[in-house]
């Protein structure tokens, strides 16, 4: 069975950067796809992002785009969420997703898709 485990989320201020961790085990990471979510208080969670780690295509939530960079290093069976330009709008509990099969645009921000779940990692942006 596989295990994501995030890392690396803390404390940022408005404007700063911070990149989060997925390590995934388990299995081989060009087998899945890979997908951060994050839901802020109060708020359901959403699709941020997403890598198709077979030929590394990337998606992004338009909330996001320009300001998130999602990347794998499959050696390492680890993928990175490098957020710049952080937002207090931001703030919430990063989650990274794995899933079978190819995510297409269409497809990619349905929760349903992923197989299984990291237990999330909080990011604050506050001054």
């Amino acid at each position: 069975q596989a295990q994501l485990v995030e890392s690396g989320g803390g404390l940022v201020q408005p404007g700063g950067s911070l990149t989060l961790s997925c390590a995934v085990s388990g299995y081989t990471l060009d087998s899945y796809a890979i997908g951060w979510f994050r839901q802020a208080p109060g708020k359901e969670r959403e699709g941020i992002s997403c890598i198709n780690t077979d030929d590394g295509s990337t998606r992004y939530a338009d909330s996001v785009k320009g300001r998130f960079t999602i990347s794998r290093d499959n050696a390492k069976n680890t993928v990175y969420l490098q957020m710049n330009s952080r937002k207090p709008k931001d703030t919430a509990v990063y989650y990274c997703a794995a899933g079978r099969g190819y995510m297409f645009v269409s497809t990619w921000l349905f929760q349903r898709k992923y197989e299984y779940w990291g237990q999330g990692t909080q990011v604050t942006v506050s001054s």
